[in-house]
């Protein structure tokens, strides 16, 4: 979904993960014992490439426990642990995510990319203040992070420091011109802060950047609506639920940090004849054929 940027994405996209060459043994070390360590090591790094190639197929059931093993026998490789607090946020075990992330800071307490992981960590157990705190330390190591920069501005968001929370937005897209995310981001919080005609700008404005955008296409049209343009606002609407049905549910919504105001205006959009019609036939209509790669 749009406004949650993948954590593996992040990770990986910040270069966090890359295959460190094999430990080479120290001389005084009895021989019999470089040996055992290294090849614990270079063990250890197989496994944790194993669990990032899963992960990129998303079959994080599967990575975990490839990452679990990597972490014990290399328990001093900031790598693996972050590795695996990435992994344990994808499958929603937070508080063990929070504790591997931990033991990475503990072992890279510069490591930017530790300190973005464990903001959204936070920013996934509904603690703002927490996760815009573990941010702000990132982004002062490694300032110009678009992904960093747009969590931030979600949490802020969240804790309802709105000139803030657009300040950061504006900041990723200056960074990635194509983050049309940002851009309605800030069309949400114009909308809850009761700019609605700046709102629109801004949703035309992502749209303008992606045309197949659902989620500023939905927002839009129930803005126009709201506003009277209802011919306009129920057509756009329509082809927004074509493009994703999964914004005619609230929990949906919420996901996606819409607002109670947004989100009440959208409840009315919803329930016109015009629309539940529509989504009726979109809920009809049978998914295209999968096509063999």
């Amino acid at each position: 979904m749009p406004n949650r940027i993948p954590l593996i994405s992040l990770v990986l996209a910040l270069g966090l993960w890359t295959m460190p060459k094999p430990v080479v043994a120290q001389a005084l070390l009895p021989y019999t014992l470089q040996i055992d360590s290294a090849q614990l090591e270079q063990t250890a790094l197989s496994l944790a490439e194993e669990a990032v190639q899963l992960a990129r197929l998303q079959q994080y059931q599967l990575a975990v426990p490839r990452a679990e093993l990597a972490t014990q026998l290399a328990p001093k490789n900031a790598q693996t642990w972050t590795l695996l607090g990435s992994l344990y946020l994808q499958v929603e075990q937070f508080d063990k995510g929070i504790e591997a992330l931990g033991q990475a800071q503990s072992l890279a307490p510069e490591n930017a990319s530790i300190k973005f992981v464990l903001g959204e960590a936070y920013f996934r157990q509904a603690k703002y203040e927490k996760a815009a705190e573990y941010l702000q330390a990132g982004l002062k190591i490694k300032p110009e992070t678009p992904g960093a920069l747009f969590d931030l501005g979600n949490a802020f968001y969240k804790l309802k420091r709105f000139d803030n929370a657009i300040a950061q937005y504006e900041k990723a897209f200056a960074l990635e011109k194509n983050l049309w995310p940002a851009i309605n981001n800030i069309g949400l919080v114009k909308y809850e802060m009761g700019d609605v005609d700046s709102a629109i700008g801004r949703w035309q404005q992502a749209i303008a950047i992606d045309d197949k955008a659902a989620e500023p296409m939905l927002a839009l049209a129930v803005a126009l609506y709201t506003k009277g343009d209802k011919e306009k606002g129920l057509a756009m609407g329509e082809a927004a639920l074509k493009l994703d049905k999964r914004y005619a549910t609230v929990t949906f919504l919420k996901e996606n940090l819409w607002g109670d105001r947004l989100i009440a205006a959208t409840q009315s959009f919803l329930a016109t004849p015009q629309i539940k019609a529509a989504l009726t036939k979109i809920q009809e209509t049978p998914p295209p054929p999968q096509t063999s790669p």
